[in-house]
């Protein structure tokens, strides 16, 4: 499975440091919900993202304030990717088995 979106930015203030995450738009966060994997921490599920030219492996996090998946998004893609704080991005998610 490949999931394609763009969606902006936002900044996770429940911290002082600067976590910033992407939502994953309801329809393909149902999708991923679907998906027949083992049981995570915190109900993440493992992905390979790809922001521009940049993929790095993570996992996206169930939101109830979000209403789906959240994807963080470290400082060092947003540098590489030149996405500023905030900025809109296109990202492709591939969950690992």
């Amino acid at each position: 499975m490949r999931l394609t979106f763009t969606a902006p930015l936002w900044r996770w203030s429940s911290r002082s440091d600067s976590w910033w995450f992407v939502t994953v738009p309801p329809e393909q966060s149902d999708e991923l919900a679907e998906l027949p994997l083992p049981p995570r921490g915190f109900g993440s599920i493992k992905v390979t993202a790809t922001v521009g030219a940049t993929t790095w492996s993570t996992s996206v996090f169930p939101s109830d304030e979000q209403r789906g998946y959240v994807l963080p998004v470290k400082r060092a893609v947003r540098v590489a990717e030149g996405v500023p704080d905030g900025g809109t991005v296109t990202v492709t998610l591939e969950p690992v088995r």
